[in-house]
């Protein structure tokens, strides 16, 4: 989350931290969760600033993918809004927020598409329960 918005909140650091500690095996699971689960608090907090309430809902989805995968589409939803409420402004109308958070995600797909490894090995097996 942007130093602005929080500038000594410590929560976005400690969170991705936690979920790199828990992939490297140096902390379990739960310890990790509940270092995690602190900073999706910081997205309640953050309740009439959607730019900063979205970036800390992408951070926090993200990290929350050590322990479910389905969470790494938070990140790009959540980021894609907290980029179009930077640009457009919080009294900007839905419909053109959701727009231009369309045309972001549009632009994150393009960048996955161009660091994707045709014919996968070991493609990643999601259930997304759809």
């Amino acid at each position: 989350m942007d130093q602005k918005y929080y500038p000594h909140d410590q929560r976005p650091q400690n969170a991705l931290k936690a979920a790199s500690e828990w992939l490297l095996g140096a902390v379990k699971l739960p310890q990790a969760k509940s270092v995690i689960l602190e900073y999706h608090a910081a997205a309640r907090e953050a309740e009439g600033n959607p730019v900063a309430q979205a970036s800390a809902r992408a951070i926090g989805q993200c990290a929350s993918t050590i322990h479910s995968t389905q969470h790494c589409i938070g990140l790009a939803f959540y980021g894609a809004i907290a980029v179009a409420y930077e640009q457009l402004g919080k009294d900007t109308p839905f419909a053109e927020i959701e727009e231009c958070a369309a045309q972001e995600c549009e632009h994150m797909e393009g960048a996955l598409r161009a660091v994707a490894v045709e014919n996968e090995q070991n493609p990643a097996k999601t259930n997304w329960k759809c």
